[in-house]
């Protein structure tokens, strides 16, 4: 009975471990994201389906965050596309985020943007680089420091 109770305390406590290891709370959210050109750490966690919505029908100053989910493995020597972010903290920071994806055109090549300057350069014109599209996910993200 005692190796038992044991081998069930071992499997839990292994247990717990795991998902405290794939935990985006605390510092597990912590991932790069450009501003004006400079690398930053931001805690990113998005939040419920719920409150999305309602920060979306309610709130007014919600920041972007562009984001590429098709750029994976595609830039430069097969990385990421590493998220680009329109504020941080005294320059009209909000910590709530709005997703808008980046999608590269036909005809243009994935490539890191590094401001929302160059991103919606970008965007414009009359043969763009790369659509907007927004989407319905909203994030709570707040810059933690510059990437070392």
């Amino acid at each position: 009975m005692f190796r038992r109770t044991l081998l069930l305390a071992l499997v839990m406590v292994a247990a717990v471990g795991t998902a405290r290891a794939a935990n985006s709370n605390g510092s597990g959210g912590d991932m790069p994201a450009f501003y004006d050109d400079q690398l930053f750490t931001i805690n990113f966690k998005e939040l419920s389906s719920s409150a999305e919505v309602a920060t979306l029908l309610h709130n007014r100053s919600i920041n972007t965050i562009y984001m590429c989910d098709t750029c994976e493995g595609l830039i430069g020597d097969g990385g990421d596309f590493v998220s680009v972010l329109d504020a941080i903290q005294g320059d009209g920071f909000n910590p709530l985020w709005q997703e808008v994806q980046v999608v590269f055109n036909a005809g243009f090549a994935p490539r890191q943007l590094t401001s929302d300057t160059e991103i919606e350069t970008a965007a414009s014109g009359a043969n763009p680089e790369i659509t907007l599209v927004p989407t319905d996910e909203v994030y709570r993200c707040s810059v933690v420091g510059p990437k070392k």
